[in-house]
């Protein structure tokens, strides 16, 4: 007889919710999932797929742990899966909280996401372990961004900016001396991830207080996204390049099991002490070597991939809170591709159609 076990998805209106379920509710052990979905919106996709859904306030608002709860007692929910970054800040801190009323949640604990969620902090800290970063450096005014750029080569070599904590891509800019031209403006579609440094710094010119900026040198190689599982007796790590990106969603990407990104995330995870299903992101330099640019201490979009592979992370993550710990390692891995496409839900009542 199949045991039916509770589970709670935050932030289902988010790209990757999808996916998340798929990679929960197929496995192939003596369980059923019943999965309760919240968002702080009320109209999106998710709270078609889920058996129900709640809206929830604000993460940063005082009501969000106390109706959290409430949907947890009526539902009974045995594990909440966050899937957005602000959501991940409050959980962490109130794990002990959840703990309390019978209540697990697939995050690490605050002192981890503190770092983790913080691409300055993490570069540091990873730094410090010897594990290849680009080079960075946290400017705090117009002059400061100026004199780095002048460092890192600029204009001759593009370079990179970035809030140090931010996420799905906020912020993020390549600055190049010309981002854009006629043939670029005619034949492509605007990404917004380009511009120059004249152009941000005009930009940044506008507001009240000059922002907190990390910024880093360009690095031309590939991206890659690695899936990464931390348990008690168990880790694993599965990563994937990504092919085709769009506005910060994997698009296409393939497993490729690189042993240097393999190495790299698990020292850095145990590092830092997350657990259960996180990410690292990386990109080659113009030798080859892939450097870290930042964590995501949570279930990312694209995670449902490795479960192609033979790594279902999620599901293992699942299983390290039910308390049944994984202990082997999963057998038979190989390489695998992913392409995500432009589906939908149509509503009609109480009729619901995937497509």
């Amino acid at each position: 007889m199949q045991r039916t076990i509770n589970v709670l998805i935050t932030g289902v209106g988010a790209p990757g919710v999808r996916g998340t379920i798929y990679a929960l509710r197929n496995h192939h052990e003596a369980y059923s999932l019943r999965i309760t979905g919240v968002d702080v919106r009320t109209d999106v996709v998710g709270r078609f797929l889920v058996n129900r859904f709640y809206p929830v306030p604000q993460p940063q608002e005082p009501l969000y742990i106390e109706s959290m709860e409430t949907i947890c007692r009526t539902e009974s929910i045995e594990i909440v899966i966050p899937q957005t970054t602000r959501e991940v800040n409050v959980l962490s801190r109130h794990l002990d909280y959840f703990s309390r009323i019978g209540v697990q949640v697939m995050v690490s604990p605050w002192s981890a996401i503190e770092i983790a969620n913080n691409k300055w902090m993490l570069l540091r800290a990873l730094e410090n372990i010897g594990l290849p970063v680009p080079i960075y450096k946290l400017v705090r005014s117009e002059a400061e961004l100026m004199a780095f750029a002048d460092e890192l080569g600029y204009p001759r070599q593009p370079i990179v900016v970035k809030p140090p904590t931010s996420n799905g891509m906020r912020g993020v800019r390549v600055l190049k001396p010309e981002a854009w031209d006629v043939k670029r403006f005619l034949s492509e579609k605007p990404s917004g991830l380009e511009m120059s440094l004249p152009e941000l710094v005009s930009i940044l010119r506008r507001g009240a207080d000059w922002p907190q900026l990390l910024a880093m040198e360009y690095l031309p190689g590939p991206e890659y996204t690695v899936d990464v599982f931390l348990g008690n007796n168990l880790q694993c790590a599965i990563p994937r390049i990504r092919k085709a990106v769009r506005s910060g969603i994997t698009f296409e990407a393939a497993i490729e099991f690189r042993d240097d990104l393999i190495r790299c995330s698990l020292q850095a995870g145990r590092h830092l002490g997350l657990k259960y299903a996180i990410g690292f992101q990386f990109k080659l330099d113009d030798k080859g070597v892939p450097k870290v640019l930042e964590c995501n201490p949570r279930v990312q979009g694209t995670m449902v991939a490795s479960m192609f592979s033979g790594a279902n992370v999620i599901w293992l993550a699942l299983k390290e809170l039910l308390g049944e710990c994984p202990v082997e390692s999963p057998q038979g891995l190989k390489e695998a591709l992913f392409y995500r496409f432009w589906g939908g839900v149509g509503v009609c009542g109480e009729q619901v159609y995937e497509i």
